[in-house]
């Protein structure tokens, strides 16, 4: 049995945000649900319950109007980022949050693991995060280096390959001379996914740190050689 959310009706909302903003009423809270910046549930006598998520997004909306004088528009396209792990920012832009860059060479003992979380960028924001060109992401992609979920965005993995990626083209190495890396890296995610047929996720970590290890041993053994 999943917990239930404890919810509130709309006046207990306005008895919430009134200290605040004493001149809120009900039928703004109505109005702000009408321009879907809120979704409150409905009980089954219809009435309005909302979650805690909701009044803060309802109090996010109304120091928006009240301090910075932003249209609903705008409020909509800053919350529509904000859902999808972007970070407040006062210049109506919400920036990317900073997210793991793996080491150049990582070892067992030392690979950062990446949580993709609920982080979502579109294109140009990825380009931006990534301090990449809009071409470069569009070769990354068409090389098959990330790739877009169904809605066209990217997640923290991506860029991560991404900054990854740039910090190789900036040294003049072609978006197309970095495919082999995706191929190498698939082949290795096969291989463990060959042998992870029941461990755990902590065995299916292990079995990753052990192939990254090797691989590093590999290359250097190589560049040693």
């Amino acid at each position: 049995m999943t917990d239930q959310q404890p919810t509130l009706a709309i006046g207990a909302v306005l008895g919430r945000l009134t200290e605040e903003f004493p001149d809120l009423t009900l039928s703004k809270v109505r109005f702000l649900d009408a321009q879907g910046v809120v979704s409150p549930q409905r009980a089954e006598s219809g009435y309005r319950r909302y979650t805690e998520r909701d009044v803060e997004r309802l109090r996010f909306v109304l120091r928006c109007q009240r301090d910075r004088f932003w249209p609903l528009k705008v409020i909509r396209e800053a919350l529509d980022a904000f859902d999808r792990g972007l970070e407040p920012a006062a210049d109506q832009r919400p920036a990317v949050p900073s997210v793991p860059i793996d080491p150049d060479a990582p070892t067992v003992a030392d690979l950062a693991e990446v949580d993709g979380g609920r982080l979502r960028l579109s294109a140009t924001e990825l380009a931006t995060a990534a301090q990449l060109d809009a071409q470069a992401v569009r070769d990354i992609v068409d090389f098959g280096l990330v790739k877009p979920d169904s809605d066209g965005y990217f997640d923290a993995g991506a860029l991560q390959i991404a900054r990854s990626a740039g910090a190789l083209m900036a040294h003049g190495v072609g978006a197309r001379h970095l495919r082999p890396f995706r191929l190498a890296a698939d082949r290795e995610l096969g291989l463990i996914q060959q042998l992870s047929y029941g461990p755990t996720e902590s065995d299916r970590t292990e079995l990753m740190r052990e192939c990254l290890a090797l691989h590093l041993a590999l290359v250097r053994a190589g560049l040693q050689g």
